[in-house]
């Protein structure tokens, strides 16, 4: 087990399973692509331990709260460690998050991107540290993302 797995587990939290795409759902590109000293990760949403799709799905300041919309920020956080974890066989290999696009199905109404998006950030942090972890970022609402998932994040990573 990495320091980072090791991390995780102390926090009470573990790497979510293989996503298991919908029904008739065909995505032809990498969860992670690997280039160059870095790793740029697809757009992933929340998933529950077992790889599905985490509940609650809608639009926050609607169907989700504020705080469910930070949860499933955070385990969408994990999804994309399990991702990375996948493609690099050890998170300790994560030198540095560079850049984080966070996207937040929302109500038309709903303003509050940027606190939802810190369920990620925050476990980032607390992961990796200030200086590993510290990241520029983006956080934006949309009219809707892909099967009603609440949030929806990609990121570049620094490897070594």
């Amino acid at each position: 087990m990495d320091a980072i797995e090791a991390k995780l587990k102390d926090m009470g939290l573990a790497l979510p399973a293989k996503m298991q795409l919908p029904p008739g759902a065909v995505l032809p590109f990498s969860w992670v692509r690997l280039h160059r000293g870095r790793g740029i990760l697809s757009g992933h949403g929340p998933l529950a331990e077992d790889g599905r799709l985490a509940e609650p799905l809608g639009r926050v300041g609607d169907e989700v709260s504020p705080e469910q919309g930070y949860h499933a920020a955070r385990l969408t956080g994990l999804a994309m460690l399990a991702s990375l974890k996948e493609a690099l066989g050890d998170l300790n290999r994560v030198t540095a998050w560079v850049r984080v696009f966070g996207m937040v199905n929302t109500a038309p109404d709903f303003r509050y991107y940027p606190a939802v998006i810190n369920g990620f950030s925050d476990l980032i942090l607390a992961l990796y540290g200030p200086e590993r972890g510290n990241h520029a970022r983006s956080a934006v609402g949309l009219a809707g993302l892909p099967w009603n998932i609440p949030v929806e994040i990609e990121a570049e990573v620094a490897i070594d």
